[in-house]
């Protein structure tokens, strides 16, 4: 057994049984090991970051890690967008990157670089194998730190010489993945809070979202009288009719400011202290009050569930159902011009039971997460790190992970540009995924940010910049180039007849939606 061998069966001994590959020569005695071992399913992507992303839609579904396989530090580097996004949704997720065989490292080939020091903005763990004989040791260590809940990104490096020489055994897995305890103490401490002041706030994030958690919490809202809110973006919020509905600090930097302002106390659970997205002249980072009182009761890696018991245990929560729960009701389909608001009531018609919404539509979606709270249950998948290319390779990971459910995602044309190579690998792998581009020809969130940066009149070279005009994209072409098929629609009646037949077939399709 060789190093590269003993790493692939110890990957499945730590329930590691998915990788997302964009290999090497530096990786091919892993590519080669992957037919000793029939339970890892292998996944081709055709650019780096299709791999990475997909790694976090798996997590974010399976809640365990997969593993991506990457080509030494470039290969790595094209992946990294991804994984800051995957790290910000505390998804866990293996790394293996190829290096030169230990003796050529020192030659400075064409491909030699800082593979480490690539690796650690986006990694909780790295490390180098200098051994054939470690490599199945580093690898359960790798497992084991990708567990850390609430997920962590491990990057093991895989020197050639240590996948092809002799390695050793398969290694058994321990996983420490054990969440911290909250004090009793601390959890006094914030119903204190919250029953004397005037205006408190629930602020939740991280497992709180999960459906049984929100129930509780949104009983403790109720008993308490105050409201409960969420970030943004969440990487998964469980929505839809009979579960709560959870209200969304604004995007925009003056419409959140103006909902959080009367807010004198707020407790935080999973979530983070509300700050912009970007700095602008002239508006505050903070989206709170300087007066305003923060009691963090429970982070991403505390017992979120036990502190949400204890706290319902204490405040003596009812039977009753929660006020905020979302009642069943399904938009009716419109007629008329496809725009933002028509698009969200189609979808809040059509979306089918336990689907999955992967969320890159950027501007034109902005309204579709109130449009849909009272559809059918779904599971909704946010980009928690702001770089774009995430919502197609995570819905290549979402589907991987949960083969029963159907796959909506909702991309810009500007933002799915960036991994257009998933239509491929969704080709290959014959995944339930339907893709809505939302195609307005231009970078529009950008065109906004130009007056919040206060550019009132850009000329004709800085709006050159955020065209997609000239020539316009064909996303039919692209994607029946990539083997999907795909139509194009330009009003509402095309659009409902080509969803409907989207999400009844099975395999991917993809709408371009002209906006």
């Amino acid at each position: 057994m060789n190093g590269a061998e003993s790493l692939v069966g110890t990957l499945l001994e730590g329930n590691v049984d998915v990788c997302f590959t964009n290999p090497g020569t530096s990786e091919m005695h892993f590519v080669a090991a992957l037919d000793q071992y029939d339970k890892m399913r292998s996944i081709l992507c055709l650019f780096e970051g299709c791999a990475t992303g997909a790694a976090d839609g798996y997590f974010r579904m399976k809640r365990t890690p997969a593993s991506t396989l990457l080509h030494l530090g470039p290969g790595l580097a094209n992946g990294l967008a991804n994984l800051h996004n995957a790290k910000k949704a505390s998804s866990g997720i293996v790394n293996i990157v190829g290096e030169h065989a230990l003796d050529h490292i020192k030659l400075n080939a064409p491909l030699t670089s800082d593979i480490e020091g690539i690796a650690r903005p986006v990694s909780h763990w790295v490390k180098t194998s200098k051994s054939s004989k470690d490599i199945a040791v580093d690898g359960a260590e790798a497992i084991e730190m990708a567990n850390v809940n609430p997920g962590q990104i491990s990057t093991l490096i895989l020197p050639g010489d240590t996948a092809w020489n002799e390695g050793n055994a398969i290694q058994s897995i321990n996983l420490k993945n054990k969440y911290s305890t909250v004090s009793s103490n601390l959890i006094d401490e914030a119903l204190t809070a919250l029953r004397e002041a005037k205006n408190p706030l629930i602020l939740v994030g991280g497992s709180a979202l999960e459906e049984k958690n929100l129930i509780k919490l949104a009983k403790v809202a109720d008993k308490i009288g105050c409201p409960m809110k969420t970030d943004w973006f969440n990487a998964r919020l469980d929505k839809g009719a009979g579960r709560v509905n959870s209200v969304r600090i604004p995007y925009v930097v003056d419409k959140a400011v103006e909902v959080l302002k009367d807010f004198d106390s707020i407790i935080i659970i999973g979530a983070r202290r509300p700050v912009a997205f970007f700095a602008y002249p002239n508006k505050p980072g903070v989206l709170t009050q300087e007066t305003t009182k923060f009691i963090e009761l429970a982070s991403l890696s505390d017992d979120i569930t036990s502190v949400i018991n204890e706290l319902s245990d204490k405040v003596g929560i009812s039977d009753n159902k929660p006020s905020t729960v979302s009642e069943f009701k399904i938009p009716d389909i419109p007629s008329g011009p496809i725009n933002p608001t028509s698009l969200g009531m189609v979808l809040g018609a059509l979306i089918p039971e336990n689907a999955i919404v992967v969320d890159e539509s950027v501007t034109t979606g902005r309204e579709f997460f109130y449009q849909t709270a009272g559809s059918h249950p779904h599971t909704w998948l946010n980009n928690c790190g702001g770089s774009i290319g995430f919502g197609m390779p995570v819905a290549i990971g979402a589907a991987v992970a949960c083969p029963d459910k159907k796959v909506i995602s909702l991309e810009g044309d500007g933002s799915a540009m960036y991994t257009v190579q998933s239509l491929w690998t969704m080709a290959r792998e014959n995944l339930d995924i339907v893709v809505l581009i939302f195609a307005n020809q231009s970078y529009k969130i950008l065109q906004g940010e130009l007056t919040n940066v206060g550019v009132d009149n850009p000329g004709k070279s800085a709006l050159e910049m955020l065209s997609l005009k000239d020539p316009s994209l064909d996303w039919v072409s692209v994607s029946k180039g990539m083997g999907v098929d795909a139509v194009r629609v330009d009003n509402l009646e095309d659009l409902v007849k080509n969803f409907k037949h989207g999400l009844k077939d099975k395999g991917p399709f993809l709408i371009e939606v002209m906006i």
